[in-house]
């Protein structure tokens, strides 16, 4: 790893720079009389020291293409006022330290940023917040031994690229990582795909072929969905996790493998193994090590940081000459609750960096749904043991509680804040529960939406609340819901029990 040291100021750069080197760290000295982008560009470092005048027009330049390129900036402020690290950190600097300051008070922050910058290269997770920082540490405990690790998050957190992390910090890392989607795979032929099978061991069968488990001797088996192997093949994936051998399909004779198991879920193994969907026992043959990759929306400062990197990376693939995205648009990014986390993130940056007409990304580049703060309501398969457990609900209430109660809770909050900003209209009255009210009444708190409410329910909740906001205006009240004028129509109708045209009762207008 590289640093780099500006010699604004002479002393603690020259004794910084020694004690770096002294502790292995490549380090170059540049004067700020010299090239400093010639320098950055020939030395490549992987953070930059700048020892003073941080508010200088050249040094703040620097920190902000290198905030761009992914290049952290360590500051030694000259004094130390009241805000001035907050306004620096605005800046783009990564970090802020008040002079008088000694070198080995310097070199540990230095030597900080550049494990977790390389953490950050060999894993391709990028961040700045603590909960990235605890799953890259944990990623670095973990690599080393060849226990079998379970990774569980929501789909597009970037379980494969922690379980890749994985592999290349270990002493596997010259040796295959193989990975497969175990939810992707037929039933059928999943233990071919797993164990692999010997010819004739089935109708197709031509020839001998090797199974993930042989093709991984040495390396690491990705699994990823693993909650979704079927009873029959649990039985099978623990005893090789045991015996350390595999069976083809079709084959007498057990042949050793020496492979250490990555598995993934997007849905918690625990749940499954209390439906009883999933072997108890495999599931402590698995869990060994854990890890819990929390969705994009609990890690909002990350985003930022992912945007920039996505920018960069999609206009040197594309060959576009992109300056960046404006200040409104990264904060309509920031706030939106991403559903679909860093994968959904990850591909509409692209398609903007593809088909937006300009150098930057503006905000009417943002497609409708991200700039309204909505979040489309993706259903999930919910075991029918568990909705059977719930019959108010049913199987389509429980699943929209499962998945989706924090993002409609983010929605509440994202319609009571464009309502609060909103000129508020002439006072009208609403129908509400049957009984006529002041629409100058406010939202309350919250929309609650409990477990046991049904899909009408909470449906009726957040349509009267949006109502109650709008004083009745139905034009307005679709827009906030993002749904047509003629569908918020219906659905009061079925509110009402679908006799005849109630509109009226709501106020609309």
């Amino acid at each position: 790893m590289k640093a780099l040291i500006t010699l604004t100021d002479v002393e603690p750069a020259v004794r910084l720079n020694a004690l770096l080197e002294q502790s292995g760290i490549t380090t170059e000295l540049v004067s700020p009389l010299d090239d400093m982008r010639g320098a950055l560009e020939r030395f490549e470092p992987d953070v930059v020291v700048i020892t003073g005048a941080l508010f200088d027009t050249g040094n703040v330049q620097v920190v902000r293409e290198e905030l761009w390129a992914g290049v952290p900036v360590v500051g030694l402020a000259d004094v130390d006022e009241p805000g001035m690290r907050e306004r620096l950190r605005t800046i783009g600097y990564a970090d802020v330290i008040a002079k008088p300051v000694q070198p080995h008070d310097v070199a540990p922050v230095v030597r900080r940023l550049l494990e977790r910058r390389r953490l950050s290269q060999e894993t391709g997770l990028s961040g700045d917040t603590e909960a990235l920082r605890e799953v890259l540490v944990k990623i670095e405990q973990i690599a080393p031994v060849n226990s079998t690790v379970l990774i569980e998050g929501e789909s597009g957190t970037g379980k494969e690229l922690v379980a890749r992390g994985i592999h290349r910090l270990g002493p596997r890392r010259n040796k295959p990582f193989i990975g497969v989607n175990v939810g992707a795979l037929a039933e059928s032929l999943i233990e071919s795909e797993l164990f692999g099978h010997e010819k004739g061991a089935f109708t197709g069968a031509a020839e001998r072929r090797l199974g993930r488990f042989e093709l991984a001797d040495g390396g690491t088996l990705f699994l990823d969905e693993i909650g979704d192997i079927p009873p029959s093949t649990q039985v099978k994936l623990l005893r090789v996790l045991e015996e350390r051998e595999v069976t083809r399909v079709g084959g007498v004779t057990s042949i050793a493998v020496n492979v250490r198991v990555v598995a993934a879920t997007n849905r918690p193994l625990r749940d499954l193994v209390e439906e009883g969907s999933f072997r108890s026992d495999l599931y402590y043959r698995l869990n060994v090590l854990s890890m819990y990759l929390p969705p994009l929306r609990e890690r909002k400062a990350d985003i930022p940081v992912l945007v920039r990197r996505f920018i960069a990376e999609f206009s040197r693939r594309h060959d576009k000459a992109f300056h960046g995205i404006s200040a409104e648009a990264m904060e309509l990014l920031a706030r939106y609750s991403w559903p679909g986390n860093v994968r959904e993130l990850r591909n509409l940056i692209e398609s903007m960096v593809v088909l937006a007409p300009g150098h930057e990304i503006a905000v009417a580049d943002i497609p409708p749904q991200i700039r309204e703060g909505l979040t489309r309501m993706l259903p999930v398969r919910v075991p029918s043991s568990l909705a059977a457990r719930s019959p108010v609900l049913g199987a389509a209430g429980l699943e929209f509680i499962l998945r989706n109660i924090v993002d409609l809770k983010v929605q509440v909050e994202e319609l009571r804040r464009r309502l609060d900003q909103a000129p508020a209209p002439a006072p009208a009255e609403v129908l509400v529960g049957g009984a006529v009210e002041p629409m100058s009444s406010r939202l309350p708190n919250s929309v609650e939406v409990v477990p046991g409410m049904t899909m009408a329910q909470i449906e009726r909740a957040v349509i009267e609340a949006t109502l109650r906001e709008t004083r009745g205006n139905r034009r307005r009240a679709a827009e906030l819901l993002g749904i047509g004028e003629r569908t918020l129509y219906r659905k009061i109708r079925e509110i009402e029990g679908g006799e005849g045209d109630t509109t009226a009762g709501y106020g609309v207008s």
